[in-house]
């Protein structure tokens, strides 16, 4: 009776407390970088900021391709200088692509991408929020040497790359 005891005790305490899960890892080192793997709801944006920060990368380019449960795309109205958002649900991205700057405030994240609905019909443009779906996104970090930054240029309020020729 006290081992029937002990294994049912044993049995109802795994039920309603099991191991704790173990971190995955969202990234790693590669010759040329990082690549990423991103799970589902993780915030793409955010992930690829906190890669920035943690790896002090000075500057990058990136691809990638994965399932999102959303992503909204912003098309930007040069006469009222921002930004016009569309979201669009459980989507595959087909393509991403972007780049990684300083600003005054840390990392600048520009993306843009292709995302394709389960009838084919693709959406694109510039990405101003993604959130990766059922499945997986992969990234693909590529470093670059130098330390590049991002600065509002007027007339048109622009969030444009700048470059050091001189160097």
């Amino acid at each position: 009776m006290k081992k029937l005891s002990i294994l049912l005790f044993t049995f109802f305490m795994l039920i309603l407390f099991p191991a704790q899960e173990k971190e995955i890892c969202r990234y790693t080192k590669t010759p040329t970088g990082f690549l990423m793997v991103l799970r589902e709801g993780d915030d793409v944006v955010s992930s690829i900021e906190n890669l920035v920060k943690t790896e002090n990368i000075p500057s990058a380019s990136f691809t990638g391709i994965g399932f999102a449960s959303d992503v909204t795309f912003g098309f930007y109205d040069f006469n009222a200088k921002k930004f016009n958002p569309k979201t669009f649900k459980k989507v595959e991205m087909g393509s991403l692509t972007g780049s990684i700057a300083w600003n005054e405030k840390g990392p600048s994240i520009h993306i843009h991408g292709v995302a394709t609905d389960d009838k084919f019909n693709a959406f694109g443009g510039h990405i101003l929020s993604l959130h990766v779906g059922t499945g997986s996104m992969e990234i693909y970090v590529t470093l670059i040497d130098k330390k590049l930054e991002r600065k509002i240029e007027q007339p048109l309020n622009a969030n444009v790359l700048q470059l050091n020729c001189q160097q």
